[in-house]
């Protein structure tokens, strides 16, 4: 599998991937930042060198680095961004959303919005546009980075150990278990919102 090849503890260029996809994907969604960290898991499977640590380091890194920046466009381009982000049906729901979100849950949906789907721009950027706390944004954006990287790297770990000899299996193995982890918090979300509005009942 090419692609798992590439992925080398031993490469500078797999470091600078690890680091620039999470930082960018919730601007740019189309990256796959989760599906390259579950990659990473895979692909270093059974292996046990240190600087594994640091490659998962800079995945959780860019991802803070990536949530921080979307805070900031938002905080210092709120028009822009909301004509860009928040202009459609979809993004005025999304946004609504995240508003309703945030005053409800705090600093907890800002942990778990990564794992949300379409909820990390969304909740982000409405931090910034509405001046959200910058301390305690960056407290909860480093506890939601780090949880993230190592659940998608271990993923792709677990599935690279049962399929050692199969690196796609592995993959898809390590896809599957990062959509049950998203798939539960999704499932906690809606219980948790559908509670709070019978209480206003």
């Amino acid at each position: 599998m090419d692609i798992l090849s590439s992925l080398r503890v031993e490469s500078p260029v797999s470091y600078l991937i690890a680091f620039l996809v999470p930082a960018f994907d919730a601007i740019l969604p189309v990256l796959p930042a989760e599906t390259l960290i579950i990659a990473l898991g895979v692909a270093t499977a059974g292996r046990t060198d240190p600087r594994i640590a640091v490659l998962v380091g800079c995945a959780a890194l860019g991802a803070f680095v990536g949530d921080n920046l979307t805070y900031l466009i938002g905080r210092r381009f709120g028009p822009f961004a909301e004509r860009r982000f928040f202009s459609s049906k979809k993004g005025a729901d999304r946004r609504a959303w995240a508003e309703r979100s945030l005053e409800r849950f705090g600093v907890l949906i800002i942990i778990a919005c990564r794992f949300i789907p379409a909820g990390r721009t969304a909740i982000t950027l409405t931090c910034g546009i509405l001046r959200y706390s910058r301390r305690r944004f960056m407290v909860a954006t480093g506890i939601g980075a780090v949880i993230w990287a190592l659940q998608a790297f271990f993923a792709g770990r677990l599935g690279g150990r049962a399929f050692q000899d199969k690196p796609w299996a592995g993959f898809l193995v390590g896809l599957a278990a990062a959509a049950v982890i998203t798939g539960l918090v999704e499932v906690i979300r809606r219980i948790a919102g559908w509670r709070a509005r019978r209480k206003q009942r």
